[in-house]
């Protein structure tokens, strides 16, 4: 069961005009996020990540810093990284949320993403929010790295089933 904030942006993703696949940025109401707006991001898809496009102002704060255009993943400790990755990979692959609970020190969050589509049409953007799960200090100057401790994928997996096709006579999935 997850926090009612990270319910919040999952319940508001699967109502989206064409959930069943992927979504369009633009189908998004700001307004359906309503007090939680400060906490929502937005991410450009990038080869190894993400790299924020806009940061609300609390996820701003949390961190201490200003997020445009800074890749995502260098707010994740090391050891992070490649589960993180794995987890924007799997929303874009499976064509759903995902909620990735973590901590920063030893505060707790669950970091919500979904994926969305962007103006070319394109699986290439990242909507994220970000929710405590312990009260947390609205601004953390030299904010530790967050640490992802298990990904978890939120519904129903939407991508096409495998088939079976030949090329020149050659299996090849």
């Amino acid at each position: 069961m997850f926090h009612h904030g990270t319910q919040t942006l999952i319940d508001a993703w699967n109502r989206l005009p064409d959930a069943q696949r992927i979504p369009s940025r633009v189908s998004i109401d700001p307004a359906a996020f309503g007090p939680l707006l400060p906490q929502v991001f937005v991410a450009d898809r990038t080869e190894v990540g993400a790299k924020v496009r806009f940061a609300g102002g609390w996820v701003e704060a949390f961190h201490g810093h200003a997020l445009s255009c800074q890749p995502w993943l260098q707010l994740w400790g090391d050891d992070s990284r490649p589960l993180v990755a794995s987890a924007i990979l799997q929303c874009f692959r499976e064509a759903r949320p995902v909620a990735v609970v973590a901590q920063a020190g030893t505060e707790g969050l669950e970091i919500a993403i979904a994926p969305l589509r962007g103006p070319d049409g394109r699986p290439s953007r990242l909507l994220g929010l970000y929710q405590p799960t312990t009260a947390l200090a609205r601004v953390m100057t030299d904010a530790p790295a967050l640490s992802a401790r298990v990904t978890i994928g939120v519904g129903d997996l939407r991508r096409a089933p495998l088939a079976l096709a030949c090329i020149d006579g050659r299996r090849v999935a």
